[in-house]
């Protein structure tokens, strides 16, 4: 897990679950969307760091490093990385007919965010001794 993922992801959770004895300036909805993003931008990045060590042309090709994730991370983690982003995206997009996500389907989305940053933080690329030549 990068290190800038990791504070990410903890801040998120201090988001989530304020330190006992403290008031939260935030309603829980609005913790709640704050932490979507903080979790989605954690992602991200672990996608940037995994694409960075198998291609790094692939940092600039927004979607389809997630469609492409399956050849070098497995089926299971691929699909895991897309359900998650797509639901931390629709958590993000504030919209006035729509209430506020949910603090604990945002816990559980936290729980995933950190098991796919170690999982990514594994991937390896495939090309051994030309890893960074920039070829997919």
């Amino acid at each position: 897990m990068t290190a800038r993922a990791q504070s990410l992801v903890a801040a998120a959770e201090r988001l989530l679950r304020p330190p006992a004895g403290t008031v939260p300036a935030l309603a829980p909805g609005l913790r709640a969307r704050a932490a979507a993003i903080l979790l989605r931008m954690a992602l991200e990045q672990s996608l940037d760091a995994c694409w960075q060590r198998i291609t790094p042309r692939m940092t600039r090709i927004g979607k389809h490093r997630m469609l492409c994730l399956e050849w070098y991370a497995g089926g299971d983690t691929a699909r895991r990385c897309r359900t998650t982003w797509a639901a931390l995206s629709a958590a993000c997009h504030y919209r006035t007919y729509e209430l506020p996500p949910a603090p604990a389907d945002i816990e559980a989305r936290l729980r995933e965010v950190a098991a796919l940053v170690t999982a990514l933080g594994a991937v390896r690329s495939p090309l051994r001794g030309r890893e960074g030549d920039g070829r997919a």
